[in-house]
């Protein structure tokens, strides 16, 4: 039977952990009043600072989906609720980049820093090439959700 094939539990396993990933997710966008997406916003501005990206309006639309009103109305409400801010790209000062607020970080961090301090903790458990094993199958795990999918 399929379910009981090793490699099977573990992306059933992988596919609970998302499930739950995206309760907690939800509760805090509950909490704060905002939208899913607005959470996943947050998080894709956050990824692009700690790389050393900026994100015009077009590209953070582009990552989440969104067509071009939906990203305006994203970040207008994102904007009066203090979450982000539109200001010049560092690179271009012709763009228009958007940027989290530190009250949206700190507002993050509050609560999901416990999760993501849980979460390094177990990492300590795995020796250096244990971790990077585990790095290169989530890496290719984004990867594959990310490819397009043939219609």
């Amino acid at each position: 039977m399929e379910s009981q094939r090793p490699d099977r539990e573990i992306v059933h396993l992988l596919r609970a952990v998302t499930v739950e990933l995206g309760l907690h997710s939800g509760r805090f966008a509950q909490r704060h009043g905002m939208h899913p997406t607005d959470v996943r916003a947050l998080i894709a501005l956050m990824d692009a600072a700690r790389a050393g990206k900026e994100l015009t309006a077009g590209r953070l639309g582009a990552a989440l989906g969104l067509n071009s009103a939906g990203t305006t109305a994203l970040i207008d409400r994102l904007e009066r609720a203090g979450q982000v801010r539109r200001v010049r790209g560092m690179r271009d000062r012709r763009q228009v980049v958007i940027e989290v607020t530190g009250e949206a970080v700190a507002l993050g961090q509050r609560f999901f820093g416990p999760l993501i301090e849980r979460t390094a903790g177990l990492l300590q458990g795995y020796d250096a090439a244990e971790r990077a094993a585990i790095r290169g199958f989530l890496t290719g795990v984004r990867d594959a959700a990310a490819a397009e999918e043939p219609s």
